[in-house]
């Protein structure tokens, strides 16, 4: 039963955001079906050139305080970085994080890579990804306070039911939050609490990250703002109430860039003030200068980065006089399998909510046969595709090569079929492009899915005859739902015109169908061979003096290649890089990963060699430098990485500080 539970909180953030967006899709559909792309483009074009640029130099004033961020965290890191590289690592991490979700996960692996090249230790590292997370949140809370205080009906979803005395308790509450913290950086640092010592920054630091982060929330709160059209009663602190209520809500829904939450919170806030198009044709041109443009431009420099440094290695020249993390080969980043899932993810948004825009189609220009079926597919076969989508960008940030494959040919599908109903052209383009911009990639996704892993037994078969069984049901229920204007799968589910037994199948044939893909899709479950007799003599036959204690190995996907590991605390810690054949090496440490995954403990690997911290980069591990002895190199000169033998690879934030007392009894016990 705890084990379970532990399933069940793992995957937990991921159900919440499906409630969200689920929920996002409902509101519209039910109180806003009658938006028009026509009102919305003519919303767009009554935006005055003047207001555009005033928003758009908010919106450079937002991300050039962000950067701040960035220099604090490194003060308080105790390392000098000139404010041009930190300007260039808050750019590439914010940009990332904006659009693809968790911040704190995506804005921390763009973080690790470019912080190691300039010298910076993994505990270094983990106080700037530290710090960076915390400052937003306590802007958000000073700004939250002030607006529960102040404004409190202005909050969607609860300032309309809940009583005054709460909000205010709320709003109290935050600003407590934030005194204590400043009050502890004053008190309380360095000092041990409960047997760890508060490594908080000082007052006067504390005092600036808050003033740092409340101006940043206001300056980009006013870029939507500027955005909008006069409207009585709707004045700015009201608006900011709004503003961060729904911005909340896209972080909790931890879906690429909050797209669809943010949206729906913004309409049910500003409704009372405004129309329904002018509202969405703010939030467009927020979306394009605050997500779409900055990503663009940070993709392009961070890959540009990526060459330069990939040239250096090439040449065997160090990146950096102080490089901690020299690589002995260039892989794909992880900000590509990053920036791919979450350009796929915005696909299959957009397929969902075809419907949810009204738009009639014209088939004049089609051949007539052709254009019959493309009327009579409607929404319907593109609400699949883009529900097939977002499975597959779940299965392509497990790098799954099938995924990348399934995925080009999904996209390429749907945009024949939107040119053939005569959408606007740029839901087509958008397809077309997120496909072209994904081909190039391939060498990203080296992982087998669980299709073609082994020999067709049950665990294979039975998914892939229910996949068909479904899609055979699904086109038979088409035929009952063609009539339908809106007739996207989720549309049908939620319409009272149609008989409750046929929204009941079509839902559950929807879903069965993409839990089918996903099995099929997703890596297999992984095993492992426990330590004992078989497991040394096997592990010796690959040439390499077996470790004296282990728990396991952990093979690769063609089962030649291994790693040994012990679990140690909530850390299953690989025993070296693996061993066996080279090409079956990076698939074992994926596996590793998985295992890890599967049983609730976190990855590391104790002496790792440099051929593979690119691997162990994109898992969103950091290295510590290693002499050769097994044990840490200083913070001194000798951290330049020349001397590094081996390194130590583990979240540096999380396990950092259970893994470095156990290194001692680890060298000792290691031949």
């Amino acid at each position: 039963m705890g084990e379970t539970l532990k399933r069940l909180l793992r995957h937990l953030p991921a159900l919440l955001g499906l409630l969200l967006l689920g929920g996002a899709i409902y509101v519209v559909q039910t109180e806003f079906r009658n938006l028009k792309i026509e009102d919305i483009a003519r919303a767009l074009e009554a935006i005055p050139s003047r207001t555009l640029a005033i928003a758009f130099l908010w919106n450079l004033l937002s991300y050039g305080i962000l950067t701040f961020y960035d220099r604090l965290g490194t003060y308080y890191a105790g390392r000098s970085v000139s404010y041009g590289k930190v300007a260039f690592a808050s750019f590439c991490a914010y940009s990332l994080a904006h659009n693809l979700g968790f911040a704190a996960v995506s804005g921390a692996a763009v973080r690790y890579r470019l912080y190691a090249h300039w010298g910076l230790t993994p505990l270094q590292i983990a106080k700037v990804v530290g710090f960076c997370s915390l400052t937003f949140g306590l802007g958000g809370m000073v700004l939250g306070g002030i607006v529960l205080f102040f404004e409190p009906e202005a909050v969607p979803f609860f300032g309309a039911w809940l009583p005054l005395w709460v909000m205010h308790a709320i709003g109290g509450l935050l600003w407590a939050i934030v005194a204590g913290y400043i009050t502890l950086s004053r008190l309380l640092r360095g000092r041990t609490m409960f047997g760890h010592e508060l490594d908080l920054p000082g007052w006067r630091m504390a005092i600036l990250q808050v003033l740092l982060a409340t101006v940043d929330v206001a300056v980009t709160a006013s870029i939507v703002y500027t955005l909008l059209p006069a409207a009585p009663g709707l004045n700015w602190l009201r608006f900011l109430g709004i503003y961060v209520a729904s911005y909340t809500a896209g972080l909790a829904a931890n879906i690429p860039g909050g797209i669809g939450v943010f949206e729906t919170a913004m309409l049910i806030g500003l409704t009372p003030y405004l129309e329904p198009p002018q509202i969405l044709g703010a939030v467009v041109v927020f979306r394009l200068y605050y997500y779409i443009i900055p990503l663009f431009l940070a993709g392009g420099l961070f890959a540009g980065n990526e060459i330069i440094l990939r040239g250096r290695t090439l040449l065997h020249v160090p990146p950096s006089p102080r490089s901690v993390v020299p690589t002995a080969r260039w892989s794909e980043p992880d900000f590509v399998v990053a920036a791919v899932t979450g350009a796929v993810s915005i696909c299959g948004a957009l397929l969902l909510c075809l419907g949810v825009v009204e738009h009639r189609p014209d088939f004049s220009w089609i051949d007539p046969d052709f254009a019959e079926v493309a009327a009579q597919a409607g929404e319907f076969v593109p609400s699949l595709i883009g529900g097939a989508l977002m499975v597959c960008a779940v299965a392509m940030s497990q790098r799954v090569t099938l995924a990348w494959g399934v995925t080009i040919a999904l996209l390429l599908l749907a945009a024949a079929f939107t040119v053939a109903q005569s959408e606007p052209i740029w839901i087509p383009a958008v397809l077309v492009l997120a496909g072209v911009l994904i081909a190039p990639f391939r060498s990203a996704f080296y992982r087998h899915a669980r299709l073609l892993s082994g020999p067709m037994e049950g665990a294979v078969a039975g998914p892939l005859l229910t996949l068909a069984g479904c899609i055979l049901a699904l086109a038979a229920f088409e035929r009952h739902v063609r009539w339908l204007s809106d007739n996207s799968w989720w549309e049908v589910v939620l319409s009272p015109a149609v008989p409750n037994s046929l929204r009941a199948s079509v839902a559950f044939t929807v879903v069965l169908a993409l839990l089918a893909l996903w099995r099929l899709l997703r890596p297999t479950r992984v095993s492992y061979l426990p330590w004992g007799e078989e497991a040394r003599l096997r592990y010796g036959a690959l040439g390499v003096p077996p470790p004296a204690a282990a728990d396991g190995i952990v093979w690769g996907e063609a089962d030649r290649a291994g790693i040994a590991f012990r679990r140690t605390g909530r850390v299953m810690l690989g025993l070296g890089d693996p061993v066996g054949a080279e090409s079956d090496r990076v698939s074992a440490i994926w596996r590793l990963r998985d295992l890890a995954r599967q049983e609730g403990l976190d990855p590391a690997i104790w002496r790792a060699g440099r051929g593979y911290l690119d691997v162990y980069a994109d898992l969103g591990l950091a290295a510590l430098p290693l002499g050769a002895d097994g044990m840490p190199l200083g913070d001194g000169a000798d951290c330049s990485g020349m001397r590094a033998i081996q390194y130590l690879v583990c979240k540096a934030e999380r396990d950092l500080s259970i893994l470095l007392p156990l290194l001692p009894k680890l060298a000792r016990a290691t031949p």
